[in-house]
């Protein structure tokens, strides 16, 4: 028996200022004795809540089931230690696999190599059991495992989300510094938007903070378009229990719009860019309803009128955009057109930057920190009166 059967305890990875949005949502998913760690939130959860988690759960990034934890000081212990896991449990030599690893304040410093010799410890145990061994693919695999290494305790995993969650699926087309998904659902969860007013993005790129509020207003779970999971390789998966999880979450998808102009989805947006609005339609066009969202190729300073909106969007920032003084001029533009044109608005603007948010011209209400990859950005709230 692996340590989560016993416990019925996992970690859920989660990215940086999302900690207790992830808690907020694990525990609205039966998620039970959540404690924060770094990088993640421990919690308990029976099966029907670790499928409902990977399946619906739109901020966490990735759920991780541990199969062993125990003390290493070295990377023979952790060859020894991993080669006597059972590892045709849930993987044969059919399969491909991928090894994600870090370590920190451990004897053991090279992160690469630790995953090396767990790699090699699996590839041993299949050679000298079946005379195959399954492949590594780094792309795309069929099992992700996850070794973890700190103060010299490791704990090897199994990744029952079978990769990143933030990968929806819709994303088939992107334009320059995509936001990730998990972060517009973050977004979209602190505006607290409930589609009384109409939401409007004046800068969507391809399409992610639509999406996410598309599937947010509609009820569409974060993992519809998701092919596979990792937990359906476990040794104890239910394929019964796990369809039940899911024909009870696609019930909830809101076929008919319960808010707005009859049969009318409240949300649109607009960008200087064809090739954005381009991308942005073809990305709402995977999930339902997303013909709906209205899109129009426009620059912000044309657009006439935002009353009584709420406005979501990420701007450009200076790393894909040129020159201080352009930037500088651009937030300031943006700004005037808020307080211009947009009464009654309440707007929500991620600074991946966060330098610009005095050129905005505007004083925020709040500032949340959030990261998307490896910008440590700044989600600023304006009410326009």
């Amino acid at each position: 028996m692996f340590e989560y059967q016993e416990k019925r305890r996992f970690f859920a990875q989660v990215a940086g200022g999302m900690e207790e949005l992830g808690a907020e949502e694990l525990s609205e998913l039966n998620a039970r004795n959540l404690r924060a760690a770094y990088r993640g939130l421990y919690f308990e959860a029976d099966n029907p809540a670790l499928y409902r988690i990977n399946y619906t759960s739109r901020l966490i990034t990735r759920v991780l089931a541990p199969l062993t934890s125990f003390k290493c000081s070295g990377t023979d212990q952790l060859y020894r230690k991993a080669k006597s896991l059972n590892w045709n449990e849930f993987l044969n030599a059919d399969h491909t696999f991928a090894i994600f690893a870090n370590v920190a304040n451990s004897r053991i410093t090279h992160s690469r190599y630790a995953a090396l010799r767990l790699k090699d410890a699996i590839a041993d145990f299949f050679s000298e059991r079946f005379n195959r061994r399954p492949g590594v693919d780094t792309e795309d695999p069929g099992v992700w495992i996850n070794l973890h290494i700190e103060n010299d305790r490791a704990t090897i995993s199994l990744d029952t989300s079978g990769g990143s969650l933030h990968r929806r699926g819709y994303r088939k087309k992107s334009v320059e510094a995509p936001m990730q998904e998990t972060l517009a659902a973050a977004i979209i969860r602190l505006s607290q938007w409930d589609g009384s007013r109409p939401l409007y993005d004046p800068m969507c790129g391809s399409g992610t903070l639509l999406c996410e509020a598309l599937m947010h207003y509609c009820q569409i779970p974060a993992g519809y378009l998701r092919r596979r999971f990792g937990f359906e390789l476990l040794p104890d998966f239910d394929q019964s229990l796990w369809q039940s999880v899911k024909a009870q979450a696609d019930r909830c998808i809101r076929k008919i719009p319960g808010a707005g102009s009859e049969g009318e989805i409240p949300i649109a947006g607009s960008d200087i860019s064809y090739k954005a609005i381009s991308a942005s339609a073809a990305n709402l066009r995977m999930l339902p309803l997303g013909e709906q969202v209205k899109l129009k190729p426009l620059d912000f300073r044309n657009i006439p009128r935002l009353e009584n909106t709420l406005i979501v969007c990420n701007p450009p920032y200076g790393i894909r955009s040129g020159k201080r003084e352009e930037m500088a001029g651009f937030y300031k533009a943006f700004g005037d057109f808020l307080k211009q044109r947009c009464p009654g608005a309440v707007a929500y603007i991620y600074f991946g930057d966060r330098q610009w948010i005095p050129s905005i011209g505007l004083r925020p209400s709040w500032k949340k920190p959030l990261v998307n990859g490896a910008l440590d950005g700044r989600l600023a709230r304006f009410e326009m009166y």
